[in-house]
């Protein structure tokens, strides 16, 4: 099992190398398709370093199923990590 979970890193980091490898050889191919901002393969590299592998692949999934023609795309941010909403509301005054 710790074997299992050690790898856990060195499969982000390869399937962030995959991405990044679609970005520069397959995407300029195919042009701008993406309805989203930021585009879903640097969605992906996000949620991946930000969240790990299982919960950035489930936020990567539900995002790319959202890229479709029915849906007008827009803005769509990596929500933040509960710890970094706490970082962020603290203003650093004493109560």
């Amino acid at each position: 099992m710790a074997s299992l979970l050690s790898l856990i890193p060195l499969i982000c980091h390869v399937l962030i190398g995959l991405i990044k490898g679609y970005q520069r050889i397959i995407s300029p191919f195919l042009g701008p398709r993406c309805r989203f901002y930021p585009t879903c393969s640097d969605y992906a590299i996000e949620a991946l370093i930000k969240f790990g592998l299982l919960k950035g692949s489930g936020l990567t999934l539900k995002r790319v199923l959202k890229c479709h023609p029915l849906n007008p795309g827009g803005t769509d941010l990596v929500p933040p990590k509960p710890e970094d909403n706490l970082e962020n509301t603290h203003d650093g005054s004493a109560t």
